[in-house]
This record gives structure tokens, sequence and C-alpha cells, in this order.
């Protein structure tokens, strides 16, 4: 089945969102703007499967690590798809995630650096997301924010062999270099 917007920019709604195809591409909404991001690299899903595995392992058990896609809604007007997220358990709705996540994590791409770097930080910030998490694994580094008075503040930059002791969501060993290994 072809899907064919009709809508002017900016008008896009949940519900156009909900009857979108299954068909490989990424789409989020936010305020009324579809965006659409082509299938990730496999660099980039080794690092989604490396990194979903390691939080899996030492995840609480009132907690649940998800990779994507799946449904982060803040509001009304926005959905996006981090490529790792953790929630609490009780969160989970059935489409989708609604109450802030305790972490958010992107694997940056040529397709989305620029909105995942500036974007979905400030939306993720604005939404209360805890901590948010930024790996590239081109330079093989991983940028650590967490959420103080409301913005983000940088925690680690952690690069090739370095170790992130992660306390937020909950202790967890990060080695940047065995995420794209």
């Amino acid at each position: 089945m072809e899907y064919v917007q009709t809508l002017e920019p900016g008008q896009f709604t949940m519900a156009d969102l909900d009857a979108l195809p299954e068909d490989g591409m990424r789409y989020e909404l936010v305020d009324g703007t579809l965006l659409v991001t082509p299938a990730p690299l496999p660099i980039h899903q080794t690092a989604v499967l490396e990194l979903g595995f390691r939080l899996r392992l030492v995840c609480p058990a009132d907690l649940q690590v998800f990779v994507a896609p799946l449904d982060f809604r803040p509001n009304g007007r926005r959905s996006l798809q981090p490529d790792v997220l953790v929630c609490r358990r009780e969160d989970v709705g059935e489409r989708a995630i609604e109450r802030p996540l305790l972490l958010a994590v992107e694997i940056l791409s040529p397709a989305t650096r620029a909105k995942d770097l500036l974007l979905k930080r400030g939306l993720y910030e604005e939404a209360g997301v805890t901590s948010y998490w930024i790996f590239d694994p081109e330079s093989v580094e991983l940028t650590v924010l967490e959420l103080s008075a409301g913005r983000y503040a940088g925690q680690a930059l952690v690069r090739g062999d370095e170790v992130f002791e992660a306390k937020l969501p909950f202790s967890v060993r990060i080695v940047p270099s065995e995420l794209v290994g």
C-alpha cells in the first residue's frame, strides 16, 4: 500500500503517523512536521545492538531497555524514536511510551547527525528525559548529558578504549570501542 501525503507542511497529526505503512523507513513527528529517515547503516545497527545488549544485561527488574523502532510520545504532537531507550516498566503503553524516559540514546549517522545533535537534544531536554547519550561510531566517541535544573549538562566525553561508569539510569560500564567492534 502506498502512502500519499496530501497535508500542508506542519499539519501532520498523530493519526496520520499511525496510518503510515511499515516500510523500513523511520517516521517521527515534531509539532506537525513529519521527519523521515532511511534505514540505518550496518555500523549504526551494530552500535545499537551492542549498547542495547550491554544495558539489558544489568538492567534492574523495574526498568526496561528497548531499541528502535519504538515511539516515545511526550505529548500529542510529538513522536520520537531514540535508537536505544530505557524507561520504567510501568510507563510502557500499548503503542508507545508517553512518560519521560530515563535514557535516550542516539547513534549518529550521516542522515541523522544534525537532527540528533540539535533538534532531538532540545526535544528530549524539553520532555524531561533524564539522560541523553550520543554515540558517534565514526569517531568512536560517547557524549553523556544529564538533566540538571531542566537543562542538559555534559557529564562525560568518552573515546575509544576509555571506560565510562554510568550511574544513570543505573550502573553500567560502557567502552565506546566495544560498541563498534
